[in-house]
């Protein structure tokens, strides 16, 4: 994997310490999104985002997950991706022992009913324990079978999941730096809420059409101002790096 910015030059290749080091943060509080898209912004193919992917994105997908306190995704993303606990002996936990954090990462389902399995393998599996990020209009049955089966249950908002709240939750637990995997919907109302500080963009050179599941499903109340961190370039796939301004004079 090749650096084209910043920095560029002939020679600017990272290895997996310096693929590292381009996506490590500052200590302290932060939200980063990971989305993959093709050139036309369609975030899947046939309803996942595999067939978009490539050896380059799986690495930096391992990355963001090794250097993350937590992954916050949305239970449908979760459902449809078949998501699976983060174990001390899949590659993202090696990575993760070998820079001295524990090997093991929890994953955070927002789901506003409650919609998670208690059977499932991310309950069931987990050696972190999983987190549930709900609202108190969700069903308190289904609430307590979860929490029952060893689930975290946070209740972060009234009808709605409040996600500046929920953020806040998961940090006064240790999880500072959260990484979310989306879907589309949980992206849209990160955005909406002002919650987001960084976007880990990767461009799949592919054209997928349809407009089923574009990147924004739906117009944001102000439009995002991005700037550009880094761009790095593997097989054609661009992976770039973009801070969230609150503004163009940011």
């Amino acid at each position: 994997m090749r650096r084209l910015h910043p920095s560029a030059s002939a020679d600017t290749t990272l290895d997996d310490a310096g693929l590292l080091d381009g996506y490590r943060l500052p200590e302290g509080r932060s939200l980063r999104v990971n989305f993959i898209t093709s050139l036309d912004g369609m975030a899947t193919v046939d309803g996942v985002s595999e067939g978009l992917g490539s050896s380059g994105d799986r690495r930096v997908f391992r990355v963001l997950r090794a250097l993350a306190d937590v992954v916050l995704v949305g239970h449908g993303t979760a459902a449809a991706e078949g998501y699976r606990p983060v174990t001390a002996d899949s590659p993202v936990g090696r990575i993760r022992a070998s820079i001295g954090r524990p090997p093991t990462l929890p994953i955070a389902v927002v789901s506003r009913q409650a919609s998670l399995d208690p059977g499932s393998a991310l309950v069931t599996a987990a050696v972190s324990p999983t987190v549930l990020v709900t609202c108190a209009a969700a069903d308190t049955g289904r609430r307590a079978a979860l929490a029952d089966a060893g689930v975290i249950v946070l209740v972060c908002g009234d009808d709605d999941v409040d996600l500046p709240l929920a953020l806040d939750r998961l940090a006064e637990l240790g999880h500072e730096q959260v990484l979310c995997e989306g879907g589309p919907t949980l992206f849209h109302a990160a955005l909406t809420a002002g919650v987001v500080d960084e976007l880990d963009l990767s461009l799949a050179p592919a054209l997928v059409g349809g407009g089923e599941t574009p990147l924004l499903r739906a117009a944001l109340p102000d439009m995002a101002v991005l700037g550009l961190r880094q761009v790095l370039e593997e097989d054609g796939v661009l992976f770039t790096r973009y801070g969230v301004r609150r503004s163009l004079l940011d």
